[in-house]
């Protein structure tokens, strides 16, 4: 009797994923579907845009509620991270070198902190409009 082969599936980090890592991604994989309807319920049904997109000046009274701009930075950080170890998971199905991998690393990283930087700046420079 020939027994069929058999596919596993991958249950943990793969190859140059550190288990850190694998972590981040499964953590913010279900995060950013939560935050994500989160966002749309609250700016399409809750919000002010019932006739369309918000203007200017609805967005900083939106911002008004101190809730909002946490949920949005907190947004901007999920989907930042969560991307950027995606696409790095993307790059090592590439095999890269390690000297390679390592030059990803650190241009993900950088790229990462600096727009997470300016998303929080933005966040908070709306919500400084508001008071």
């Amino acid at each position: 009797m020939n027994n069929p082969p058999s596919f596993q599936y991958p249950t943990g980090p793969r190859p140059g994923e550190t288990a850190w890592l694998w972590l981040v991604k499964i953590v913010t994989g279900p995060l950013l579907v939560l935050i994500l309807a989160l966002h749309l319920t609250v700016n399409h049904y809750l919000g002010s845009a019932h006739s369309g997109l918000m203007t200017y000046d609805d967005i900083v009274a939106y911002f008004r509620n101190p809730l909002i701009p946490a949920i949005e930075i907190l947004f901007v950080i999920t989907v930042v991270t969560h991307s950027l170890v995606g696409l790095r998971g993307i790059v090592l199905d590439l095999n890269p070198p390690r000297s390679v991998l390592r030059l990803i690393n650190w241009g993900f990283g950088l790229f990462g902190l600096l727009t997470i930087g300016y998303g929080i700046w933005l966040a908070l420079v709306i919500a400084s409009k508001s008071t």
